[in-house]
């Protein structure tokens, strides 16, 4: 199999919306999870730099901003405050700014954690543009040939897929998922170089940025079980209660207060990011489940935290397969961010679920359904059918599309209208 290698600057979607914000706003903020390329992909576009964890710095950084922190402004702009959240009193420092100098494109900051409201005066509203940064996509990362665009289907719905080919084979997709979507990974010269780099990153989380995020000491073998746990329930909606019994019976007892203290905190570190239940107003005869999706930021991130590799993923396929929806929910988030997307599911007590609904701003919206595999197509193409019906009995707006995405080599569209998409064609 061929290594990727990232020998320069691979472009990610955020570059587009930093251009764009840069002329539309004084200040935008960078949030993901750290090694994701918050800081490479800004210092694409800023003039000066401040790096607030640079050691050899950070003394410095520390009096002024007790003595005189606008001094920490100074520099040419666009001026890159990276990791802003080590000295949370520039937020308002950098508000008042644009403020007073009223002008565009003044200020991008990154950040890895989401701080404390309480830190803060302002909320940044109508100074501060937040956007949202995740680990790279399979298109950014040049493993998609993207030669099928999602946000092109909600355009045109009619748009002619058939035939169209992904090179990515199963075992290249299964080495996706497992070394994820890091930057730093693409420079590494092996496979096995590669798929060490999400382990490192479970380590400084798990070590360092778990206590560190609130100053509140965690366990980070307590870190470990709960990510372990998570893991094996990764793309499903199976409530926290279960998943504190599964950490009890398999690790030691855990208290609900703790918990949720840990979760918390991994949610504040962008590790976990669960989906939504989406709640239609159709006449379901059956109520519809409401539990959070469970969703890491990467798919890796849960190969990691079992302890697993590219070729352990086929002793479990089950598993797998709630692996590749992980994936795919990342890809379709980065490739549909723009647009204001936000992403759901669909679940009732009867059965009938749809594994992904994208909403759009402009009210467009699509259902999904991913199947690793070709042998599950039938069942997922009759679910998205029966929840048009029932969309269409409601009076409801219709979905733009309905579509499989899938592990598989050609799209094509079903007779049923249903579009079938490899996920080494999107982007």
């Amino acid at each position: 199999m061929k290594v990727i290698k990232m020998k320069e600057y691979l472009k990610r979607y955020v570059d587009d919306d930093l251009e764009f914000y840069l002329n539309a706003i004084g200040a935008i903020l960078i949030i993901g999870p750290k090694w994701c390329g918050k800081t490479t992909s800004a210092e694409q576009h800023c003039n000066s730099t401040l790096k607030l964890q640079d050691k050899y710095k950070s003394e410095n950084f520390l009096y002024l901003k007790n003595i005189n922190p606008y001094k920490l402004l100074e520099g040419e702009k666009p001026r890159l405050i990276d990791e802003w959240q080590e000295a949370p009193e520039l937020w308002d420092i950098v508000r008042n700014s644009v403020d007073e100098v009223g002008e565009d494109g003044l200020y991008i900051l990154t950040g890895s954690t989401v701080v404390d409201k309480s830190k803060i005066m302002h909320s940044g509203a109508g100074r501060i543009h937040r956007l949202m940064m995740r680990p790279m996509s399979l298109y950014e990362s040049k493993e998609s040939n993207g030669k099928i665009s999602i946000i092109e289907l909600f355009k045109n719905p009619h748009l002619d897929i058939d035939g169209i080919e992904s090179k990515l084979s199963i075992d290249d997709l299964f080495f996706a998922m497992c070394r994820g979507g890091w930057p730093a990974s693409l420079n590494k010269k092996s496979k096995e170089a590669q798929l060490s780099v999400v382990y490192s990153y479970l380590d400084v989380v798990s070590n360092e940025d778990m206590s560190n995020i609130d100053d509140t000491k965690r366990d980070p073998n307590k870190v470990r079980f709960i990510l372990q746990s998570y893991a094996r329930n990764i793309s499903t909606n199976v409530n926290n209660k279960k998943i504190i019994g599964d950490i009890s019976k398999h690790y030691g007892k855990i208290s609900e207060p703790t918990f949720y203290s840990y979760i918390n905190a991994l949610k504040k570190l962008f590790v976990i990011d669960n989906i939504g239940a989406w709640s239609p107003n159709i006449k379901s005869k059956t109520s519809i489940r409401a539990h959070e999706k469970k969703e890491f930021i990467d798919p890796s991130i849960a190969v990691a935290a079992l302890n697993l590799n590219p070729e352990g993923l086929y002793e479990n396929m089950i598993f797998t397969g709630y692996l590749f929806e992980n994936l795919c929910i990342r890809d379709l988030s980065i490739y549909t961010y723009h647009e204001g997307s936000i992403i759901s599911y669909y679940r009732d007590k009867s059965g009938l679920e749809v594994d992904c609904v994208i909403h759009l701003r402009n009210g467009d919206y699509a259902l999904i359904e991913f199947k690793l595999g070709s042998k599950e197509e039938e069942k997922g193409a009759k679910n998205l059918i029966k929840m048009k019906n029932l969309i269409k009995k409601s009076g409801m707006k219709e979905p733009s599309f309905l579509a499989i995405v899938n592990g598989g080599q050609f799209a094509y569209t079903r007779k049923d209208g249903v579009k079938v998409i490899p996920i080494g064609c999107l982007r």
